[in-house]
């Protein structure tokens, strides 16, 4: 079982996460939305696409741009369509 956690809050939990780059990619029905708040960023991979990004909120706490994801991912990352990923101090433990 996979978790992502920030601030003591535990932002994704799944036992099926994908792993891509060595991130784990969580599905997004794994993931506490009431944590997640629209950034506006996005950000392009040549190979996944192009990245749109939330910042995690906790306790009133914002990690900006702490999670990502690929609404349309490239054929060559079609595995991480609706899933979600963190990075920037959000700890994920497997």
């Amino acid at each position: 079982m996979a978790k992502a956690m920030w601030n003591g809050a535990v932002i994704a939990e799944s036992d099926s996460t994908v792993m891509v780059e060595g991130n784990h990619y969580f599905p997004r029905s794994s993931v506490n939305n009431e944590f997640l708040e629209d950034s506006g960023h996005s950000s392009v991979c040549y190979w996944k696409g192009e990245a749109s990004y939330y910042s995690v909120v906790v306790a009133g706490q914002k990690n900006q741009d702490a999670a990502w994801f690929y609404a349309e991912p490239m054929s060559a990352a079609a595995n991480i369509k609706d899933h979600v990923a963190f990075w920037r101090g959000v700890r994920v433990e497997a």
